[in-house]
């Protein structure tokens, strides 16, 4: 294993580890203990949900509260706490537990996984992850509490509360309310108070990264004192949450009451990065609605979180390049800091490759199922963006279909770079071209 380390490189061992949990979880799913009907799933519904669970998606191609039993359902909430932890740290998380020596190689991946600035006091950073998280969790899941012990009886209450704040923070969308509806996600929950803040501030804090935790923890309100990133990606949450928010208030939920509107509104603006979970009827959503949603899935959460997507760092540096270009300034900055070409570079890359398969996914599930372009744009960016919202095809889909989702929620979690640098291996280093110009736009 040593040698084996030694010779890959860090996105290697990220994607071969995120590769192994997703077949591990698939064997255990498809054993009888782990249906209702005793018979274990499929291959393909096992793999399926096994990829959505690591990959903290949430597209589901069987109900999980009636189709998995209690281990099923353990088994699935187990895969999406590797997965939105990081299968690397919960790797290093247990090494040390075990008290075994980390070495400069794993700190380096360490490093990569979490989108750490520096190897310097990583092993310290993964503790805090781990203490906050379960913290975090617990406090989600005693607010949660009262609403699902209520419906549900203490027992399954407490079952329900601690699967679904770790859904939530890890932004997964995997929700056991099929008991009531299947597919019903939380729209019984519409109104509650209690389950609309919990999971939205479960999602937001997930989603905004590790790094930026660490910047809470260190300068607490002297925001002037936070990284560059931690202050790009808080301001840009934020907007990301009010400016749609305000777009489903007047014109999606308009005709609902007014403290029901309030909540659909915000929850509704929030899940979409990059949690699964909603609390109205998607498919009665307009088209415009659906793309705004669509775009947000894209863009995903931050860097070194629990969610997935594009990354809102990303978003952040293609509209500041932007307006760089529109005033004609020579670079892009955040803060009073200059933005390096290599991110400029990075960015675009990442943007295109989450839009291009999106686009080429959607099209192709569109294809081989005729139906409409807008409805499977949905399921793929969904996927993509590691999300778990659906307009309801998924488990009516082939499974060519499904394995092209499949294929989207893996990329989307471990990150499309990665592949290609665990692909490509080493920096190319290749002569510096002549330079000619190229009239663009």
């Amino acid at each position: 294993m040593g040698l084996l380390e030694k010779r890959l490189s860090s996105a290697q061992i990220i994607i071969l580890g995120f590769a192994a949990v997703i077949l591990l979880g698939s064997f255990l799913l498809m054993l009888p203990v782990s249906t209702q009907d005793g018979q274990g799933a499929v291959f393909s519904d096992a793999l399926f949900t096994a990829t959505s669970a690591v990959c903290v998606t949430g597209l589901v191609v069987q109900d999980t509260a009636t189709y998995w039993t209690t281990f099923g359902q353990a088994v699935i909430i187990t895969l999406i706490q590797i997965g939105g932890m990081g299968v690397v740290t919960v790797a290093v998380a247990v090494a040390v537990a075990a008290g075994k020596k980390i070495s400069l190689k794993q700190r380096s991946t360490m490093q990569e996984a979490i989108s750490a600035p520096k190897v310097g006091g990583i092993v310290r950073l993964t503790g805090f992850i781990l203490k906050m998280t379960v913290l975090i969790e617990g406090i989600g899941a005693c607010i949660m509490a009262p609403s699902f012990i209520r419906e549900f009886g203490l027992l399954k209450g407490i079952w329900y509360s601690v699967f679904h704040s770790i859904s939530a923070f890890c932004n997964a969308g995997f929700d056991l309310m099929g008991i009531r509806e299947k597919y019903s996600s939380l729209t019984y929950f519409v109104e509650d108070p209690f389950i609309n803040f919990a999971i939205m501030a479960l999602i937001v804090i997930g989603g905004i990264g590790f790094m930026t935790w660490d910047d809470i923890k260190t300068n607490r309100w002297r925001l002037i004192r936070y990284r560059m990133q931690s202050k790009v990606i808080l301001t840009t949450t934020a907007l990301l949450i009010v400016i749609p928010a305000v777009y489903f208030f007047f014109f999606e939920f308009a005709d609902a009451p007014l403290a029901e509107r309030i909540w659909s509104s915000f929850f509704q603006s929030v899940t979409p990065r990059t949690a699964g979970f909603n609390t109205v009827d998607l498919t009665l959503i307009s088209e415009t609605g659906c793309m705004v949603m669509i775009a947000l899935m894209l863009i995903g959460g931050s860097p070194g979180s629990t969610a997935g997507g594009m990354k809102t760092t990303t978003f952040a540096v293609m509209l500041s390049n932007m307006v760089s270009v529109f005033r004609k300034r020579e670079h892009t900055h955040f803060f009073g800091r200059r933005i390096s070409n290599s991110t400029l570079r990075d960015a675009a890359t990442i943007f295109m490759m989450y839009v291009s398969l999106c686009l080429v996914g959607g099209c192709i599930i569109s294809y081989l199922e005729k139906l409409p372009l807008l409805t499977c744009l949905y399921e793929t960016a969904s996927a993509i963006g590691t999300v778990g919202l659906t307009l309801g095809i998924t488990p009516e889909l082939s499974l060519v279909s499904q394995g092209i989702l499949i294929a989207l929620m893996y990329i989307g979690r471990v990150g499309g770079l990665t592949l290609i640098f665990a692909a490509v291996g080493g920096q190319n280093v290749s002569a510096r071209l002549p330079e000619e110009k190229l009239t663009v736009g």
